[in-house]
């Protein structure tokens, strides 16, 4: 495991955020990770992307070490807790780079406050489809969803290699880390009712991603779209989606890799997005 900055904490809003931050220059970039994760998913990106810029990685409400209400926030709450989180940190405007279920709330936030939104990195994200992976789909059907959410060392290993193309990443430390979150008190109902609430046996609810997919042409940031061409999570073809809705926008596919090339292909993705957050165009 790489050496990460040290925790803080911030009142953002209702809750209390755990994040992690790093880089001295101005120019503020937020990494905003995806379902079951938290910000030590960003390990090896961190140290790269704060060369150029102030980087902040929140973990979202309910996840990591962040506070677990009892009620999940539905995306919009999501997009409203990195709106507070920016505003107790004072924190103006920033680039956003989210994978998966925090690349739809980087979408969400684009088009919910633009003014706060300089720029957009989106890895494998929600909010250009209703597929979904099936385990997601079977988790929102009752007694299943119990079963496959139970808190093991095998299932974190399994939740986790579904999202890469070379299970050898999935090392175990990193499966003794997330089996660690995965068994801390209340996450396991709380991941549970947050699926039931975005996902039914057909994928993402039309309700959650509709407002998503309805106003993707609102957004004016420059985007980049990054995606592995094994994406067992969220089907590569749903980048070209969202290439062609949003205007002016870029897309990467990554060769032979799955859901979180951040992680799975590192040095790939942070030349591209660090050339892409400092390109003035």
């Amino acid at each position: 495991m790489r050496r990460l900055p040290e925790d803080q904490f911030v009142q953002a809003g209702r809750f209390k955020v755990r994040y992690l931050t790093a880089g001295a220059v101005e120019a503020p970039v937020i990494l905003l990770h995806g379902l079951g994760a938290s910000s030590e998913i960003w390990m090896h990106n961190i140290e790269s992307l704060a060369l150029q810029h102030r980087v902040y990685v929140p973990d979202l409400i309910g996840f990591g070490k962040s506070e677990r209400p009892a009620t999940p926030l539905t995306p919009y709450a999501y997009t409203q807790s990195i709106y507070d989180f920016m505003n107790a940190l004072g924190i103006g405007k920033a680039s956003f780079v989210g994978s998966s279920f925090g690349g739809g709330i980087a979408l969400l936030a684009a088009i919910m406050f633009p003014e706060k939104v300089e720029k957009l990195v989106v890895v494998g994200s929600a909010g250009f489809g209703r597929e979904i992976v099936w385990t997601l789909r079977a988790m929102s059907l009752p007694v299943i969803g119990e079963i496959l959410s139970y808190p093991s060392r095998p299932g974190v290993r399994t939740f986790f290699r579904q999202a890469v193309h070379n299970p050898a990443v999935i090392t175990s430390s990193f499966v003794d880390l997330y089996y660690t979150y995965f068994t801390s008190p209340g996450f396991r109902q709380y991941l549970l009712k947050l699926v039931r609430m975005m996902v039914d046996i057909h994928g993402a609810k039309a309700e959650v991603v509709g407002p998503i997919i309805w106003n993707l042409r609102d957004i004016t940031q420059p985007t980049l779209i990054l995606w592995g061409d094994r994406d067992r999570v969220v089907p590569f073809q749903q980048a070209y989606f969202g290439k062609k809705r949003i205007r002016g926008s870029e897309l990467h596919i990554f060769k032979d890799c799955g859901h979180i090339p951040f992680y799975e292909k590192p040095e790939e993705f942070n030349k591209l997005t660090r050339e892409f957050l400092s390109n003035s165009s």
